[in-house]
């Protein structure tokens, strides 16, 4: 039913946005892993809404509990993970048009062609409510690489809108990033960014844009040939998450601007293993990280769910306009940050596991532990 990632780090998520709890069983976690329970709430934090006036304010405090999987000491068991988020603030009266009208470019109608029913309240399984399964999950799972090769992850919202932040010479830090309410490491932009996001707001409006992602830290390796290529399953990650619309990695559609002479990443030897020059490439060849940063992006539509009445139809067809109600994100960027990133690592960790159960064994040269 789409509910269950991975291969051998999995997870299921389940629950609706206005149901008693979300939650998430995370299956193929290795154990002994020490699992700190306030990085975790740490993590749902900088995802939960209400955290400022550019977000949406429900009031929700996202407090996890861990029903399974972990020792007396919080160490992971090599047993099943289960996880839930209890929902505290719903408004199901918010919803009420919403039962006799769909909501233009939201999943409303396909849902209906889909199952012939659906959740009306906050739009059940397809609201991004449902991604807080997700961040959960993935906090585990950059615990599981931190411990495994000292990988690390970082997010950040590169532009909203047509405000687009300068090139930075290296990857921000977390603090950087989490310095803003935007999620954008670079304050004069980030400024400009909150300005938008208010205005949209404002007119009962939104807006959208994109967000970079760095994976530093990867052994070369990781990966496979043709269907399981890496940067395939992170696209797949990132395209499951709502409200996307594009993902590129390296030079992305730029690159097609270059001559192959432009664009190749010549290799070197330096620091006593082979890198390349360049990194066009965004961190993988062949389908296969090779060592170096993993960088991508990711497009997000402005939110669907407006408060402007706009036209739409009944379910039996007939015209109608609807004005949303209810507590939404004029953008979604601010909080989809920490959701990528916990998406990134769910495929990080989970192409860690594969190459390890597939090659290890053998005693490669040169191979992190």
């Amino acid at each position: 039913m789409g509910n269950i990632f991975g291969h051998s780090f999995r997870i299921a998520t389940f629950g609706e946005s206005h149901g008693p709890a979300l939650g998430v069983v995370i299956e193929g976690c290795p154990p002994r892993v020490p699992f700190d329970l306030d990085f975790l709430k740490k993590e749902l934090a900088r995802r939960r809404p209400g955290q400022s006036d550019l977000t949406t304010q429900r009031k929700e405090e996202d407090q996890p509990e861990i029903l399974s999987g972990l020792s007396p000491e919080g160490l992971t068991l090599g047993s099943p993970i289960a996880i839930i988020v209890r929902n505290k603030d719903q408004r199901p009266s918010a919803y009420t048009e919403m039962k006799a009208a769909y909501r233009p470019s939201h999943a409303d109608f396909t849902y209906d062609a889909k199952y012939g029913i659906r959740a009306v309240e906050g739009g059940g399984r397809s609201s991004a409510r449902e991604t807080a399964a997700r961040v959960a999950a993935g906090a585990l799972a950059k615990t599981v690489l931190d411990h495994a090769c000292g990988a690390k992850i970082t997010a950040w919202v590169e532009s909203v809108a047509d405000i687009q932040m300068p090139q930075l010479a290296k990857t921000p830090t977390q603090k950087q990033v989490d310095a803003s309410p935007t999620r954008c490491p670079h304050p004069a932009t980030a400024e400009k960014i909150a300005e938008c996001i208010r205005a949209a707001r404002s007119q009962g409006d939104s807006v959208g844009g994109v967000i970079c992602c760095v994976i530093s830290g990867l052994p070369a390796g990781l990966g496979s040939p043709v269907f399981d290529r890496f940067e395939a399953d992170l696209a797949k990650a990132m395209l499951s998450l709502p409200a996307t619309k594009g993902f590129e990695i390296g030079s992305g559609f730029a690159g097609t601007q270059l001559m192959g002479s432009q664009h190749n990443d010549l290799f070197i030897k330096k620091g006593g293993r082979i890198r390349t020059s360049t990194n066009r490439s965004g961190g993988t060849q062949g389908g296969i990280t090779n060592g170096e940063d993993v960088v991508f992006r990711i497009a997000f539509k402005p939110t669907a769910t407006i408060l402007q009445k706009q036209k739409t139809v009944r379910p039996d067809g007939k015209e109608t306009s609807l004005a949303a109600k209810g507590r939404h994100d004029p953008c979604v960027l601010p909080r989809a940050v920490p959701i990528v990133e916990a998406m990134a690592a769910l495929v990080a960790v989970d192409h860690w596991i594969r190459d390890r159960g597939q090659n290890e064994s053998f005693g490669r040269c040169g191979r992190k532990a």
